[in-house]
């Protein structure tokens, strides 16, 4: 598969000799676009699950992830997501631009009114750690973009590439992108289309952790098991200390971590953490 492509995007027996039968047989049901494992240490991992289609984004895809991080928002077991893409080729290999290819303008504005999965997932109150490989392009990395960590393997190549068919990022690909890696950089990758290494996008700050080949998924699991050790209360409020950092001015960030420190200090996970801590024990935290 080129780089131009992907940036734009028998009859068998029975085992035992009997004939198979020859009637109508109910049609198989199509497999599921992402599949979910909820593990024991309060992890959930979110696989996007159409290596055939590079795990293209399409509606389906983005109307069940949306429906599914509503879901895991509220889930009690989890602390921590983690998503990445089945297949060897790609993370996300962008939107399905057959979906909006033949909308017009004002069309397009009426699903914009709409919500995205990128704020879907921006806005989810738990972390989130995209692990990477492969194609990572257009509204694959504004996907990425929206969650809080990226851990990439050397494969990751990373493009904004709706520069490339007339169009600019649309879910997050220029205000995300230029607040994690800077004007200057964002703009070469949003206005040439050029793909990103994986060794530059760890340079730029792009990627927060570069692995070996195949390695991006067990990093990722590893750092979401450090994070999940912990109370999901701290976890909630700390990330939305950290969102603050980018949307408040440094005097109203500040006044906010202070609210958001003495939410943690007054929960019954705060007490126990400072009890477990002076009684010198593993401490038992229960989000409350």
């Amino acid at each position: 598969m080129s780089e131009e492509h992907a940036a734009n995007e028998g009859v068998g027996e029975h085992t035992d000799g009997r004939v198979p039968p020859t009637g109508p047989t109910e049609p198989e049901a199509p497999a599921p676009p992402f599949r979910l494992e909820v593990r024991d240490d309060h992890i959930a991992v979110v696989t996007l699950d159409r290596p055939e289609k590079l795990n293209a984004l399409n509606r389906e895809v983005r109307q069940g992830l949306m429906a599914l991080f509503d879901d895991l928002a509220e889930d009690d077991r989890v602390r921590v997501v983690v998503i990445h893409g089945s297949g060897e080729k790609a993370f996300v290999a962008g939107a399905d631009i057959t979906e909006f290819a033949a909308r017009t303008a004002e069309e397009q504005r009426e699903v914009y009114r709409h919500r995205r999965i990128y704020e879907t997932v921006a806005d989810f109150p738990k972390p989130v750690i995209a692990a990477i490989h492969g194609f990572c392009i257009g509204g694959g990395s504004e996907l990425a973009l929206a969650c809080d960590v990226r851990v990439g393997d050397r494969t990751a190549r990373i493009s904004q590439a709706e520069i490339r068919i007339g169009l600019l990022p649309g879910g997050g690909g220029t205000q995300r992108l230029a607040r994690l890696v800077g004007r200057g950089h964002a703009t070469l990758i949003s206005l040439t289309g050029d793909f990103v290494e994986a060794e530059e996008a760890h340079r730029i700050g792009y990627l927060d952790v570069l692995v070996d080949e195949g390695q991006q998924l067990e990093k990722a699991l590893e750092l979401a098991g450090r994070m999940a050790r912990w109370s999901p209360i701290s976890l909630r409020l700390g990330k939305q200390a950290i969102r603050n950092a980018y949307e408040m001015p440094l005097a109203e960030g500040l006044a906010a971590e202070k609210e958001l420190f003495l939410e943690a200090f007054g929960s019954e996970d705060g007490r126990e953490g400072v009890r477990a801590f002076i009684e010198k024990r593993k401490p038992e935290f229960r989000g409350r």
